[in-house]
C-alpha cells in the first residue's frame, strides 16, 4: 500500500471477504490475492486448522482459499470453519473447540485478519490510519444480540491497531454506486449476502456537493444465501440423514427431534458438530433409530467433515438454476449419495416464504426513509444472491425495470467503504452504537 492511501474498506462477509484501498484522490482499488489457481480480490471467509508440533500451541492455521486447499488435500486431519461471521451476535456461541483448544469469536477473527493481511503482502503490510468495516444492518441469527455483535467486532478489529469505523454494508455499496451518477437521485441499495439481506435508501446529490450522500433509512433481515442453501439441503439431503424418521423409546415410536438437524442450517454450526459430545449423542440415536443407516450417514457427514463438499455442491446447483431452468444435483462421498433433478420452479417454491419476508423488509426500509416506491430513481442490487432470478423479480414487480442496476456484486461494498474512509468526516456514515437497534 502506497503512502497516498488514506483508508481501507473491509467487507467482512459471511461467505467472502473483500478489501479495498482508498488512495486519497476519490478513488479506490481492490486488494488482490495470489490464491491457488486464481489471483483475485475475493478472499473466502474460511479457516482451516491442523495439528503441527512446530506451530504455536501445536496448531497450524490458514484462511481464505488457502484454507480450502489445505482442507481438500488433508480433510481427515483438519478442522474447517466457514461463515463464522454468522455467530458474531449469537449469545449461544461461546467458543469453537479446535483440537481441544477453545477459541472465541475474536480469536478466530484475529487469525483470519492475520492471514488475510499476510496473503495480501505489501498491500496491507502498513495500514493507513482509517479502517472502515462494513457490518450488516441486522446480524444473522434468530435472536441476534446487537450489543454482543458490536463487542465481538470491536475485539476482532482491535488487532489492526487503527481507527476503526463501522458502516452499514448497503451504505458502502451506495457510496460506490454514487460514483457512477452525475445527477441527483434517490437510491435503494439491496445487498444480499450469505447471512443477511440488507436494504438502505440514500439521497445522492450532484457531484461537487459538500455532502454527496445522505442515508434516509435502512432495514435488514437474517435471511440470505445461506438460508437458500439450507432449503436445498432440507429437501434433497437431510431426509437421507434421518430427518422425518423415527426411533424407539420405552416401547414407543417417536419422531426424531428436528433439533438434531438444526446445525445443518449454516456453515458455522455444522462445522462445530465435530466434537465428542455430539458424535456420542448421534451414536446413541443410531442404536434406537428405525433407520440406523440414515443416522449413520449423518455421522459420516460430521466425522468426515463433508459439510464443505455438500454446501459446495449445493452452491453449484443454486448458481446453475440462476442461469438455467433445470439442473442435476449429484453428491457422492463417504457413503452419502444424492442424485436428483431439480427445476428452478422447485427451488423457488422452497424459498417462497423467505422471499416474502425479504420483500416485507424492503417495505420497512422504504417506510423508515419516508419514500414511496415511485420516489426511487435507482435500485442497485448487489451480493451473490442478487443474481437469483426470483430475488430480482421482487424488485422488477415494484420498480421500473430500467431503474434496476447491478454489477460488481462481490466488490462494491468494499469499494464504497474505502471511498467513505476518504471523507473528511466519517461520523455521518458510521453506525452509532447507542442507536444500533434494528428490528427485523
Amino acid at each position: 500500500m502506497t503512502a497516498l492511501a488514506r483508508s481501507i474498506g473491509i467487507d467482512f462477509g459471511t461467505t467472502n471477504s473483500v478489501v479495498a484501498a482508498g488512495r486519497g484522490n476519490g478513488e479506490a482499488t481492490m486488494v488482490t490475492y495470489p490464491a491457488p489457481g486464481n489471483t483475485g480480490a475475493i478472499f473466502r471467509s474460511a479457516l482451516c486448522f491442523w495439528e503441527d508440533h512446530d506451530a504455536p500451541f501445536g496448531i497450524a492455521r490458514e484462511a481464505g482459499p488457502w484454507a480450502i486447499a489445505e482442507f481438500l488435500e488433508f480433510p481427515h486431519g483438519s478442522r474447517f470453519l466457514q461463515s463464522f461471521k454468522s455467530v458474531a451476535a449469537s449469545s449461544a456461541f461461546e467458543h469453537a473447540t479446535i483440537f481441544d483448544k477453545r477459541m472465541r469469536f475474536e480469536d478466530l477473527g484475529h487469525i483470519f485478519l492475520e492471514r488475510l493481511r499476510a496473503h495480501a503482502g505489501e498491500a496491507l503490510r502498513d495500514l493507513p490510519p482509517r479502517v472502515i468495516v462494513g457490518r450488516p444492518v441486522r446480524y444473522a441469527g434468530q435472536r441476534p444480540n446487537n450489543a454482543l455483535g458490536r463487542e465481538r467486532y470491536d475485539l476482532m478489529f482491535a488487532a489492526l491497531e487503527r481507527e476503526v469505523h463501522y458502516v452499514y454494508e448497503p451504505l458502502g455499496a451506495a457510496f460506490s454506486f454514487a460514483s457512477r451518477l452525475t445527477e441527483p437521485a434517490t437510491l435503494l441499495v439491496a445487498d444480499f449476502g450469505g447471512g443477511t439481506s440488507d436494504f438502505s435508501v440514500v439521497r445522492i446529490e450532484a457531484p461537487g456537493e459538500a455532502r454527496r450522500c445522505t442515508p434516509l433509512g435502512s432495514a435488514g433481515i437474517g435471511i440470505a444465501g445461506d438460508r437458500f442453501d439450507y432449503r436445498i439441503m432440507d429437501k434433497l439431503v437431510l431426509p437421507l440423514l434421518g430427518k422425518g424418521g423415527t426411533y424407539r423409546s420405552m416401547g414407543k415410536t417417536l419422531e426424531i427431534a428436528p433439533g438434531h438437524f438444526a446445525d445443518f442450517g449454516d456453515w458455522a454450526h455444522l462445522a462445530l458438530m465435530h466434537n465428542r459430545r455430539t458424535l456420542a449423542g448421534l451414536e446413541k440415536l443410531k442404536r434406537v433409530a428405525d433407520d440406523p443407516a440414515a443416522i449413520g450417514r449423518m455421522i459420516a457427514v460430521v466425522e468426515n467433515e463433508l459439510g464443505y463438499l455438500l454446501y459446495d455442491t449445493v452452491g453449484q446447483l443454486k448458481r446453475t438454476l440462476s442461469a438455467q431452468e433445470h439442473a442435476h444435483f449429484h453428491f457422492d462421498s463417504a457413503g452419502v449419495q444424492v442424485d436428483a433433478e431439480v427445476g428452478r420452479a422447485d427451488f423457488e417454491s422452497w424459498i417462497a416464504a423467505d422471499l416474502a419476508r425479504i420483500d416485507a423488509t424492503v417495505d420497512v426500509a422504504l417506510g423508515r426513509a419516508g419514500v414511496a416506491p415511485g420516489g426511487i430513481d435507482h435500485v442497485f442490487l448487489t451480493g451473490g444472491s442478487s443474481l437469483i432470478p426470483a430475488v430480482r423479480r421482487l424488485f422488477e414487480q415494484r420498480f421500473t425495470t430500467s431503474h434496476i442496476a447491478s454489477g460488481d456484486e462481490l466488490t462494491s461494498i468494499a469499494h464504497g467503504l474505502a471511498l467513505i474512509g476518504q471523507e473528511e468526516s466519517v461520523a455521518q456514515w458510521a453506525v452509532d452504537e447507542k442507536d444500533d437497534v434494528i428490528q427485523e
